[in-house]
């Protein structure tokens, strides 16, 4: 979500640093497998089966297809933030037409024949476009058909028997897209799938089962297709194959003193600031409106967006400079900003999963660049930015909202939240519920105090007693006036998200409390069906004879570390405090501690544009929703043991 108010103003990590380094290759979407398909398939493995044979295509590039798009689910007849329907992502193009949001970007629009695919598919089938959105059997059928177009009119082989490599170019086409970066890309990643096998139980309760097999693409079909390449840009950053433009952010002076919409900096030089995060937004605005106000130069900028369609990228700003989008200036000089076509409750209730893809494509490409720990300490979501000062954390933002599959996201990083350099230890655990069964109730998407569709969502709550009736906790800076948390889409504050790691505070049952802002926060985590995972590390406590630590949401120097003529910015404390007693898991012991000073549009060293850093040392920590600081000199740092 792009933030609207506008605050400017050696040794990597103990913790969580190597897995930055992990290679960029391809990404793996299909989950390795020895599994074997069933001979006689059920529920929507039968529905892949029964079209396959309807249609003539054959059934695993149907279903690797239908994986590579939405790991084969239908999602209750819900449309995604394309429009896109069903188990085959049929676009129903009407909904644009009705509601305004334009998708297509004048020099690199998706192809119009791949616009309206829901009506193309009712029209091949003589059915209602109802049937499409809601009838997931009709939906694969209608793929299935669309498929077989596409192939007899490439003039290519068709029948379930043909071999799958025979298919590419049509798959190719699928993507919907002209460039042939992306259109390979899509293409790859199907036939990764179909390669290496999958299987997963769908959101109708059943399995699907695609047993791994060798295909040999025939990738020379692409030439049917007239697709096209770009000329290289050197402003771009992006990794090879992807589908990246150049979109610039301006950077202009716009009268009264003031300026858009970035700051330059030199982070890719010693004198600059580190780049240590990558944060995740959504847009809550359609393709056109995006691209629009990141070129506006009163407006704000962010490094990159991510179109919802096929997964194009747009750079926006060079990430060795400064954005303006994360709403706490000490993160916005430490981070790279990526804004990704969606809505966080409203309008569409999934992210395509060619988003997802190519996001973590992308961020794996800037985490290797930047040296940033795969982990949710590090990838943050725009929620977990935290606010400068007490005072400000009520109004900070909560995309990419609860519906983000931040599970799935890690495992196409390729760091799932299984993995860990350390031996698990019972003093903490990391929050694993799983997303699609995880169905937490949440309230207010479209009309205040009403629930929500029904769908997976990506935390747990935490109550204020092991008991599903308790209260859930407060938080006092979120609700200044000591009222409990909410089930409101936008309250984030009684929410333990997926990947984060917490301190156990206490064990009851089936009950696990950890501890959140200061006080026990206890979630259900059955050891039958866990919602988390012990997991080992460093804990942070408060020195012996400290009462309560002071936690920060910015790492700001002391004041002798500022020079004449660089005012004091001051270390607003947050309202949280580690009290003695409690613990808090040390996400990262290497804190910089400085203040990029850029007020000015030409301004220059020794007064501007100059990284201010100071001698005060930070850690940073997992103590609630959103990450924190303390002062080194407040806490011991513990190893974790059984």
């Amino acid at each position: 979500m792009i933030t609207s108010v506008r605050l400017r103003a050696s040794t990597r990590r103990l913790v969580a640093g190597a897995s930055a380094l992990a290679a960029i290759g391809a990404l793996t979407i299909g989950t390795a497998t020895q599994a074997t398909a069933d001979p006689h398939p059920t529920g929507r493995a039968a529905d892949f089966h029964l079209a396959s044979a309807e249609f003539g295509v054959p059934e695993a590039v149907l279903e690797a297809l239908a994986y590579a798009q939405t790991r084969w689910d239908a999602h209750a007849g819900q449309h995604n933030t394309d429009g896109g329907y069903g188990p085959m992502n049929l676009i129903d193009g009407t909904l644009f037409a009705a509601d305004g949001a334009g998708k297509q970007h004048a020099d690199r629009a998706p192809n119009p024949q791949a616009v309206d695919t829901l009506g193309r598919a009712a029209r091949l089938l003589g059915v209602d476009r109802a049937q499409l959105r809601t009838d997931p059997a009709a939906n694969i059928r209608g793929g299935a058909a669309l498929l077989a177009q596409e192939q007899r009119s490439l003039g290519l082989p068709t029948g379930a028997s043909t071999d799958p490599g025979q298919w590419y170019a049509t798959v190719a086409a699928a993507s919907g897209s002209t460039d042939r970066a992306t259109a390979t890309t899509f293409a790859d990643d199907v036939y990764a799938a179909l390669s290496d096998g999958a299987s997963r139980t769908t959101d109708d309760g059943t399995r699907v089962t695609m047993s791994a097999r060798a295909v040999t693409p025939k990738t020379a079909q692409l030439a049917k297709l007239h697709l096209t390449t770009p000329p290289a840009n050197p402003n771009i950053e992006c990794p090879a194959g992807l589908d990246c433009e150049w979109v610039p952010a301006p950077y202009q002076e716009t009268g009264g003193g003031d300026y858009g919409n970035y700051d330059t900096a030199a982070r890719d030089t010693p004198a600059g600031p580190t780049v240590d995060y990558i944060v995740i937004h959504d847009t809550e605005a359609s393709w056109d409106t995006t691209l629009q106000l990141v070129q506006d130069p009163t407006y704000l900028g962010w490094h990159y967006s991510m179109r919802s369609s096929d997964g194009l990228v747009a750079q926006h700003i060079a990430t060795k400079n400064v954005g303006w989008h994360a709403g706490n200036w000490y993160i916005n000089e430490h981070s790279i900003g990526i804004e990704h076509e969606g809505f966080a409750a409203q309008g569409a209730t999934w992210y395509t999963e060619v988003l997802y893809r190519n996001s973590a494509r992308l961020v794996r490409y800037l985490a290797h660049k930047w040296n940033i720990p795969l982990d949710r300490a590090h990838i943050l979501g725009h929620d977990t930015v935290p606010g400068t000062q007490a005072s400000t954390v009520a109004g900070m933002h909560w995309d990419p909202g609860p519906y983000w599959d931040w599970e799935h996201y890690f495992d196409l990083l390729g760091a799932p939240f299984e993995a860990s350099g350390y031996a698990p230890s019972r003093s903490a655990v990391r929050i694993n519920p799983g997303f699609d069964g995880n169905q937490q109730p949440v309230t207010g998407c479209t009309t205040a105090g009403q629930p929500c569709p029904e769908q997976g969502t990506n935390f747990v709550y935490l109550h204020t007693e092991p008991n599903a009736d308790a209260p859930l906790v407060k938080d006092i800076d979120l609700h200044r006036d000591g009222s409990a948390s909410t089930t409101q889409v936008a309250d984030v504050g009684a929410r333990a998200m997926a990947g984060e790691d917490f301190a156990v505070a206490d064990r009851q049952g089936d009950w696990t409390a950890v501890w959140y802002l200061g006080q026990e926060g206890w979630f259900y985590n059955p050891a039958r069906h866990p919602t988390a995972m012990n997991v080992g590390g460093y804990l942070v406590k408060p020195k012996l004879g400290v009462a309560a630590v002071t936690t920060y949401g910015r790492a700001y120097p002391e004041s002798s570390a500022y020079p004449a003529g660089i005012p004091d910015q001051g270390t607003a404390p947050l309202s949280y405090q580690l009290k003695a007693g409690q613990a808090a898991v040390l996400e990262d012991a290497t804190v910089s501690t400085d203040y990029y000073r850029a007020v000015e549009f030409d301004g220059k060293p020794p007064t501007d544009h100059v990284d201010v850093r100071g001698a005060t040392k930070y850690l940073q920590i997992s103590f609630g929703h959103r990450i924190m600081f303390v002062k080194a000199s407040d806490v011991d740092v513990v190893k974790m043991t059984w």
